[in-house]
């Protein structure tokens, strides 16, 4: 039994490394709000469009837009934008960052790497291109490293719930699961509406056997994100730990209804007894 848990934590966390991404690149990566769904609008890249025609030679106009092609998933257009702010003004240490932020989105973790060193060498005080070098660092299985930028990221904003979070996932790597959980209470008091450091948080009670916070966490994580495989999933594995297995199985069906072949709901759903076909409740 605790090695089919520790297996099916497992495969939960897996998951959900892959589903970080919106809270840990919340600058260039989904778009999650009417407005952020605005800024990468085809019509809003065309007015900035029309900002760098006007302004040729203005790097941040074409950092702007860069951002806002990243946000869009546009990497290689804005690739091209922030060489270019770059070309114009070497030392311009948030075209840098930027860069470096959809090098990492895209797998370039060198050119990622590079382009974070070059911003704080331009500004040492530059929090958010800690943050970003940290996840490289992490992404590169160098903790120690990652560890330090996190926490310099801190050190410069404390209110900053993407570091918390960010070193939340280094503590759980590492199973230091007590300050996973402090860092997760921290993200989530300075960012109440993001479902992963929920999802995260619940992970982490599941890993020390508290099985009842890790329902409630993920009870806020389905509710703020209703579309979430993950936090179903995972919700589903709270509830089987804690052997109601009617809500286990409506959260697994649940998963599987948003995900059809998403593994740890189906093996979670097949343990608890579910049945195709039949209804169960989830709250």
């Amino acid at each position: 039994m605790r090695l089919r848990l520790l297996t099916a934590l497992a495969l939960t966390a897996a998951a959900l490394t892959g589903g970080c991404a919106s809270m840990a690149d919340k600058t260039i990566g989904a778009p999650e709000s009417e407005d952020a769904l605005y800024a990468s609008s085809p019509a809003n890249i065309a007015s900035l469009t029309e900002v760098v025609q006007r302004n040729p030679q203005d790097p941040q106009a074409y950092n702007m837009r860069g951002s806002v092609l990243g946000q869009a998933g546009r990497y290689e257009e804005a690739l091209a934008d922030f060489d270019k702010a770059v070309s114009i003004d070497p030392n311009y240490a948030q075209a840098y960052a930027n860069r470096g932020l959809v090098n990492r989105q895209t797998g370039k973790l060198d050119l990622a790497l590079a382009d974070y060193n070059k911003a704080l060498s331009i500004d040492a005080n530059y929090a958010q291109a800690y943050l970003g070098r940290g996840m490289v660092y992490r992404a590169q299985g160098r903790p120690l490293q990652a560890l330090q930028d996190y926490n310099k990221t801190i050190s410069l904003r404390p209110d900053n719930a993407q570091a918390y979070y960010n070193r939340g996932l280094l503590y759980q790597s590492q199973h230091q699961h007590q300050f996973a959980i402090d860092d997760f209470t921290t993200a989530i008091g300075l960012s109440q509406q993001q479902a992963e450091p929920y999802i995260a948080r619940g992970l982490s009670y599941l890993a020390v056997n508290d099985f009842k916070a890790a329902a409630s966490d993920l009870d806020d994580a389905v509710q703020i994100e209703p579309q979430n495989t993950q936090a179903w999933a995972s919700r589903g594995l709270a509830y089987e730990r804690l052997g109601d297995k009617e809500h286990a199985a409506g959260s697994y069906a649940r998963a599987m209804n948003i995900q059809q072949n998403y593994e740890p709901a189906r093996a979670g759903f097949l343990r608890v007894g579910g049945k195709m076909g039949q209804a169960y409740q989830t709250f």
